[in-house]
């Protein structure tokens, strides 16, 4: 299922926590779990897998180029990679809601990408024209497919900050950008996930002050739902 939020049914944010959490939509904010500015660098994961039974702490920087300047983590894809440049967290959690800066220093386009001990789950993709969010492929060898749940057009110039905000409860995910917002279901959004991360394709992207709060249901998002189907 996916559908494309309007402007008008962004105009009642959820209530705002002391924690100066973010306008969502579908949740409100809980407690909050992360915060990291990358005003530094950050604790990285040794190279290779961790031991049985064990999980990996810190950020997996590899592959790219990571580095850490003016309060910012920017990521490059590198040629002899043939991949996209990559920032992944070990972070177990089933519902979150997700808020970071992103700016685009030249990249072809970032992702916030989802996985779950198995393989990817979600994500919400941004370019120079827009934004969008889907569920992943999950087994790419076997019958499960990419389902995008739609893109909202905005234009974002090279070197301009950009707030994202990502709700995740149950079957369904929410990516917001400047009171435009995407969102659509899908039952694998529901699983236990493992980590998350940054992706980056091509010559740059950069990010700063990320945040994780737990995600709690906003009462008012069924009826916003509700009155959005009926217009489709």
């Amino acid at each position: 299922m996916k559908y494309i939020l309007l402007p008008a049914l962004l105009a009642v944010p959820a209530v705002l926590s002391a924690q100066l959490s973010p306008p969502t939509l579908m949740t409100s904010c809980g407690k909050l779990l992360l915060s990291e500015d990358f005003s530094k660098a950050v604790e990285q994961a040794p190279p290779g897998k961790a031991a049985p039974g064990k999980t990996a702490t810190g950020w997996r920087l590899r592959p790219g180029k990571w580095e850490f300047a003016d309060g910012a983590m920017k990521g490059t894809e590198l040629a002899e990679d043939k991949h996209g440049a990559v920032a992944r967290f070990p972070f177990p959690f089933k519902d979150a809601v997700i808020q970071y800066e992103v700016r685009l220093d030249g990249c072809k386009g970032t992702t916030f990408s989802v996985n779950d001990a198995k393989d990817h789950v979600c994500r919400a993709s941004i370019d120079a024209k827009g934004f969008g969010c889907r569920k992943d492929d999950n087994d790419h060898e076997g019958p499960d497919k990419a389902v995008d749940f739609g893109r909202a057009d905005l234009p974002i110039k090279p070197g301009q900050w950009k707030t994202v905000i990502i709700e995740i409860l149950g079957e369904e995910m929410v990516a917001q950008i400047d009171k435009k917002a995407v969102c659509g279901s899908d039952p694998l959004i529901a699983t236990e996930k493992a980590n998350f991360g940054f992706t980056v394709a091509g010559d740059g992207a950069s990010f700063r002050n990320l945040r994780v709060w737990e995600a709690k249901p906003n009462l008012s998002w069924s009826q916003s739902k509700s009155k959005l189907q009926k217009k489709k």
